[in-house]
């Protein structure tokens, strides 16, 4: 067996690059496989209805089962997931399998970084930030693979599938020091985290911030296009410099973190979103509209990786159950914000709907200003002081 840290903190990473790969492979090659608008967006809604059930489950497993195991059956399913993919014209086959992708994912957004903070007390923050900007690293690289060297999109599909079944033999291998805890049943958790409203506003803003990012990944070439006069090419490469913002941040911004200043962190960062994102819809910034898109993208990174840790670190006995439900937030976001986006959007106008960016981000600011300082990390519920 394998017990080696850095052994399973790599493997961890390599889970989320596939994370990123996946939740990024329809917009990448929706135009080679030929999907309609109608077809990408049933295919988006299934993935994250198997997402959001499989999140929650496999975060609340984690905290009484060894989590390498979970990993071996979430990385088996998104393998074979990955070698079915449209490999039959039934569009049904398909949405099942994309069903089973975001099954696959959940499992690795669910365990990794409860994985991480059992393996990594000290610096939480670091891992991962690390562990989420290989999500970024992961979109980039499918995005690249796939629209600028136009490789052949079924060949790149196969040999993800392939490297996740050997990362799953990885996985079985592998067993934690730090075994599974005797915690209190499910529902009785449940229970206790519903009476927490520190964790409520956690979760109401982390579903507004993460709503931004995916809207964010969504419209951005279209707003270059539209709006700044950018060709199909220059807006491609403002996606991947808004990517590599994202990335650049989640793999800086975790080193200058402690656990004690996360809260702060967090609203100073949401606060120079709103500043950036507001610069960067409104101002016609010519030249310099690279720089304010990478720079958008760097505020924004380290926002839900520091959301999750905060989160973790107030409920370290049950950080897997907490990390599951409150990473439901993830494809709640990619839901409410780009649907309000698209509703301004029909009925006013674009340009309009990008009000609701910096709008959010200023929301989900003073949600967390208002309702959650200050606080103290002790290693328990019981550590939260309210402001009141």
């Amino acid at each position: 067996m394998i017990r080696n840290v850095k052994a399973i903190t790599g493997a961890s990473y390599l889970s989320m690059f596939f994370l990123g790969v996946s939740a990024s492979l329809i917009g990448a090659a929706a135009r080679n496989i030929g999907l309609s608008a109608y077809e990408i967006g049933l295919l988006i809604a299934v993935q994250n209805v198997g997402f959001v059930l499989s999140v929650s489950i496999s975060g609340a497993l984690s905290d009484t089962y060894q989590k390498p195991r979970i990993l071996l059956v979430g990385s088996v399913i998104l393998g074979f997931s990955f070698l079915t993919f449209y490999l039959s014209a039934f569009f049904w086959i398909n949405l099942l399998i994309m069903f089973l992708i975001g099954v696959g994912i959940a499992t690795y957004e669910g365990v990794t970084d409860a994985m991480l903070f059992d393996i990594h007390p000290e610096r939480p923050s670091l891992h991962i930030n690390v562990n989420h900007f290989f999500v970024t690293f992961g979109a980039i690289m499918i995005t690249v693979y796939l629209l600028f060297l136009q490789m052949n999109w079924r060949q790149a599909v196969v040999q993800s599938g392939m490297v996740v079944l050997g990362l799953a033999a990885a996985f079985a291998v592998m067993k934690l020091d730090r075994g599974p805890r005797q915690v209190e049943p499910y529902l009785d958790r449940l229970r206790m985290l519903t009476r927490e409203r520190i964790l409520l506003v956690l979760f109401i803003a982390m579903t507004l911030a993460v709503g931004v990012e995916i809207s964010s990944i969504s419209i951005l070439t279209t707003f270059l296009m539209e709006l700044r006069g950018f060709s199909q090419v220059t807006s491609k490469i403002g996606l991947i410099v808004f990517l590599a913002g994202m990335a650049t941040g989640r793999l800086t911004l975790g080193f200058f973190t402690q656990n004690e200043k996360i809260s702060r962190h967090t609203l100073a960062l949401l606060g120079l979103s709103f500043l950036f994102f507001t610069g960067l819809y409104f101002l016609d910034l010519g030249g310099l509209t690279y720089i304010a898109v990478y720079m958008a993208g760097i505020s924004l990174s380290a926002i839900l990786p520091m959301m999750i840790t905060w989160a973790g670190l107030l409920y370290p006995d049950a950080a897997g159950t907490v990390l599951g439900v409150m990473k439901i937030a993830v494809p709640l976001g990619g839901i409410v914000v780009p649907f309000f986006m698209s509703l301004v959007a029909k009925s006013i106008s674009f340009r309009a709907s990008l009000l609701l960016f910096p709008a959010t981000l200023l929301l989900a600011m003073v949600v967390l200003f208002l309702e959650m300082r200050p606080i103290k990390f002790s290693g328990s519920a019981s550590a939260v002081e309210d402001a009141d």
